[in-house]
């Protein structure tokens, strides 16, 4: 059947058939010299730190006494402590819909597919809160799972641990942990496009694409992400096998991107259909509101002012608040910033490990934060989706020759983590 997929019609139809084979058996040595990867071991660790967040928030809800700042159902109020910031929104739109005031904060400006699922297990459930924290646990615990399985096939296993390790303990990653936001549900669809990409089964990647990009408005990047590495996946069945039979990666240069556009058939554009996510949810608009892209323009209402323009370009809000403050907001959007350089930085350890298809998936979600926001809230979010970066994180502190400085990032990421989900149980913004 793969060889079928990938021959076609084309006179080169036999080095495309030993590439395939070639691409599917360096990803078996792979995993096979790492050892079996003990995916429980892995959902036991996820489980371990979900439970100590839960934990501390419970703790923390408790000493807080403030109501919610929504009226909740039956869900158990430890669960109370995850339903902070957006969480408000998604709750609202589960519960009663969208609406658009223009000029105004609107629930139009949260993509569907999350607050939908909610919707949906809430009605079985019978409770909304408790449908929104299960599914974003049960949807990080799925990606975490499923990001361990594709880093296993791709990196060494010490790189491939620390990766796992990076995206359990990442500062941000409490949003994986029962937050009733939509990141764990779009991390999942991300990820899940790639993997059936890499099996050629280009229809079932674009489907699950579609559902990224009706889940966040970075959705753009995994449709651009799955472009390029289907013409990648193209340009390297062009080219002789490795020595050892794995697969090239990294090795194809941008100029041989070009002449495999030749080589696309029908069958690999069914990658296309990720953009029908984004797309179905333009038209819901356009009917319903008679603004295909009021998503676009509730952006800039008062309260969120995240406008396009030299002024949130260049991050002069950013600026004026590290000058006169306040000094904790400072510091909690300068670690973001810190965060998203540190993904930069890490761009070419990207391609180099990865390919040119998740280079530009991971660099389309970056610049969209670097652009779009005024003063880097919320791109903590950003850096926890782009998995190739946490992938190329791993592998960058398997290098690192002392193993101290191992221990150190990573316990320095754990504290982070606890003090992070601490401050978001206080309902302090903090992404």
């Amino acid at each position: 059947m793969l060889h079928a997929d990938v021959v076609g019609h084309d006179p080169s139809q036999g080095a495309q058939v030993q590439r395939a084979h070639d691409e599917v058996t360096g990803a078996v040595v792979r995993e096979e010299s790492n050892g079996p990867l003990r995916l429980p071991v892995v959902a036991l660790a996820f489980v371990a730190v979900s439970v100590a967040l839960s934990v501390l928030l419970a703790l923390t809800n408790a000493h807080r006494g403030a109501p919610p700042s929504v009226p909740l159902q039956r869900g158990p109020d430890w669960l109370d402590g995850w339903f902070q910031g957006d969480a408000g929104w998604y709750w609202s739109i589960a519960t009663d819909g969208y609406f658009y005031a223009p000029g105004s904060q609107s629930s139009i400006a949260f993509f569907p597919v999350y607050p939908l699922g909610v919707r949906g297990l809430g009605e079985v459930l019978g409770d909304v809160q408790l449908a929104g924290s299960l599914l974003g646990v049960l949807a990080g615990l799925a990606a975490v799972l499923l990001f361990a399985r594709w880093v296993w096939q791709r990196l060494p296993r010490r790189s491939a641990v620390l990766a796992i390790t990076v995206l359990l303990v990442y500062p941000y990653s409490f949003f994986l942990y029962g937050a009733m936001y939509a990141d764990s549900l779009f991390l999942l669809c991300a990820i899940g496009a790639f993997v059936l990409l890499e099996r050629r089964w280009y229809l079932a990647a674009g489907l699950v694409g579609a559902l990224a990009t009706a889940g966040r408005p970075v959705g753009v990047a995994v449709v651009a992400g799955l472009v390029v590495r289907t013409i990648e996946m193209l340009a390297e069945a062009r080219r002789a096998p490795a020595a050892d039979g794995a697969p090239a990666v990294g090795t194809v240069g941008w100029r041989d991107l070009v002449p495999a556009v030749r080589d696309v058939r029908l069958r690999h554009l069914g990658v296309l259909t990720a953009v029908l996510g984004i797309v179905a949810w333009c038209v819901y608009l356009g009917l319903a509101f008679g603004h295909p892209l009021a998503w676009i323009e509730v952006e800039s209402a008062p309260g969120w002012n995240q406008g396009v323009g030299p002024r949130t370009w260049f991050k002069v809000v950013y600026a004026g608040t590290l000058l006169r403050g306040p000094w904790d907001v400072a510091a909690l959007l300068t670690l973001q910033a810190v965060a998203c350089l540190c993904a930069v930085l890490l761009l070419r350890r990207v391609w180099r490990l990865f390919g040119w298809g998740y280079l530009v998936f991971a660099v389309v979600v970056l610049v969209i934060p670097l652009i779009g926001t005024k003063d880097f809230m919320g791109t903590g979010r950003y850096v926890l989706v782009a998995f190739p970066v946490i992938a190329a994180a791993g592998d960058f502190l398997a290098g690192v020759r002392h193993r101290w400085v191992r221990g150190a990032v990573l316990g320095v990421c754990a504290v982070l983590l606890l003090v992070l989900t601490y401050l978001y149980g206080r309902s302090v913004p903090v992404s």
